[in-house]
């Protein structure tokens, strides 16, 4: 099965068949394809290809770089059903939410292109007499890419879209768990940029690794970016590197999410809201909603109207038409087990949560989700797990639930669900929500393509996506013209050796 689709995304029989890298697939655990992983001498040589790749690329003009991005997008609305099925193979993500994410691929594709006519400085008013200054806006280089399981190509996609744009080059350092998918993306781009004349070769290379791999990327002084999307875990490792030879980095690290549930809220569309941002991808979106702030006199109502409609669905294989797919591994579930049994411990009540379909897929990893009733927002409910967990706490004044859903480490995602305009309005104000996303009667997804996707605090504050994202992939310059005869100096400093 998964030969065929890679077959017909264009993948090299070689990359994922002659390996000795076990590649396993998390709905039933076996083994589907074997890669080979490249070291930090492969990623050096590439990094030198990605080098002269830009050096051509950059004397193309942006518009003309975004038709070749137009043409990927092109060839991902071709391929969308084979490469929706691959990601449901190797992430688990059941079949709407794969198909979803090979359709934000494109999205931002198209958004790229319209970004590659938008690339804009200014002229800026000089207080000497016969100049211009102007803020000007160039290429950045070589881009690095990291990506995380739980998106294994549209966090690259929304990256690369805008980095080819600016005149960059990239390289891709996917998940170790997802190495296929990332194959097929490749695969894909290599073969729009071979029947594009203005493309240099290496101009987005993908390198199959490990942590030393993503440790050349990160270390290697040519790579102008880092953008890395993964763990808190990971970001604390890459930041400080990254720092210490002064590139750039943008960095996505997560979200403990949260939802303030109020008095005058729609509680249908509540609960389908929590079912979707709580439930769909087994817990393990960046935005998932995780943390559930109710107000006391709705609270129990609505717990019980969750747990009726959490024991409705249905799960198990994704592809044939469930709603909630595997964890992405046997160390996903145990963390989620330590997670609850911490929750047990800290005085709270767990609904949900085990082990599912263990003798159908004994080598895979489903479960039902969680809602865990919690006294207080403890240390467990500050802390993140990737997994269908929804914590619940309840609270009485509206200034109590903008604390709880600020207490935290992360910074994300957040929303509220109310039809009282006040606590809407000071939610999104500046002293309400301090994550990077903050909705209105929506789950804490909904950045969309041209949001400002990214959080605050431990979430990194990087910004993959927006209106304006461009302007981190390039760098800016002031550019003073003197068009007259004259040399007046700034400030009125008189300079004269007469």
């Amino acid at each position: 099965m998964l030969n065929d689709l890679l077959t017909r995304l264009g993948v090299d029989p070689a990359l994922y068949q002659k390996g000795d890298k076990p590649v396993h697939t998390p709905i039933d655990g076996s083994q589907v394809a074997s890669v080979s992983w490249e070291g930090a001498a492969q990623v050096e040589q590439r990094i030198t290809r990605a080098e002269h790749a830009f050096e051509a690329w950059r004397k193309v003009p942006a518009p003309r770089r975004g038709e070749l991005v137009r043409l990927f997008g092109e060839a991902l609305r071709k391929h969308k059903a084979d490469l929706g099925e691959l990601v449901s193979w190797e992430a688990g993500k059941i079949t709407q939410e794969g198909l979803g994410e090979v359709q934000e691929m494109i999205d931002i594709c198209d958004f790229a292109v319209g970004l590659s006519r938008q690339i804009y400085g200014l002229t800026i008013a000089s207080e000497r007499p016969g100049h211009h200054m102007r803020e000007t806006w160039h290429p950045l280089g070589v881009v690095g890419v990291i990506s995380a399981f739980n998106f294994p190509v549209a966090v690259w996609s929304w990256n690369t879209a805008l980095a080819l744009v600016c005149g960059n080059s990239v390289i891709w350092k996917p998940s170790e768990k997802t190495p296929l998918t990332a194959l097929a993306c490749q695969a894909l781009f290599d073969r729009v940029a071979a029947e594009f004349a203005d493309a240099p070769q290496y101009l987005a290379q993908c390198v199959i690794g490990g942590r030393d791999a993503g440790e050349a990327l990160v270390d290697d002084e040519r790579v102008a970016l880092i953008s890395a999307t993964g763990s808190t875990r990971m970001g604390r490792e890459v930041a400080p590197k990254i720092a210490a030879r002064f590139a750039r980095s943008i960095m996505e690290l997560g979200g403990n999410n949260a939802m303030i549930l109020t008095p005058s809220a729609d509680l249908d569309l509540a609960v389908r809201a929590v079912l979707f941002s709580a439930v769909g991808t087994a817990g393990q979106r960046c935005t998932t909603l995780r943390r559930l702030i109710a107000h006391n006199s709705v609270k129990a109502e609505f717990v019980e109207r969750l747990k009726a409609a959490y024991a409705k669905v249905r799960i198990g294989h994704p592809l044939e038409g469930n709603l909630v797919g595997p964890l992405i591994d046997k160390q996903s579930f145990e963390n989620m087990q330590q997670a609850l049994e911490q929750a047990l411990s800290e005085g709270g009540k767990v609904f949900g949560g085990k082990r599912q379909l263990a003798d159908k897929f004994p080598h895979a990893f489903y479960v039902s989700p969680a809602i865990v009733e919690m006294p207080e927002q403890s240390d467990v409910v500050r802390s993140e797990t990737f997994a269908p967990i929804l914590y619940v706490v309840g609270y009485d004044e509206f200034s109590e639930a903008v604390r709880l859903n600020n207490d935290v480490p992360q910074g994300l995602s957040s929303c509220i669900f109310t039809t009282d305009v006040r606590e809407a309005e000071q939610f999104i104000s500046s002293l309400g929500s301090d994550c990077g996303i903050a909705n209105v009667n929506i789950g804490p997804s909904g950045a969309e393509i041209g949001g400002a996707f990214g959080g605050e605090k431990e979430t990194g504050g990087g910004r993959e996506s927006g209106s304006d994202s461009w302007k981190g992939y390039m760098r800016r310059q002031t550019a003073t013209v003197n068009y007259s005869r004259e040399l007046p100096l700034a400030q009125g400093v008189v300079f004269d050796i007469d």
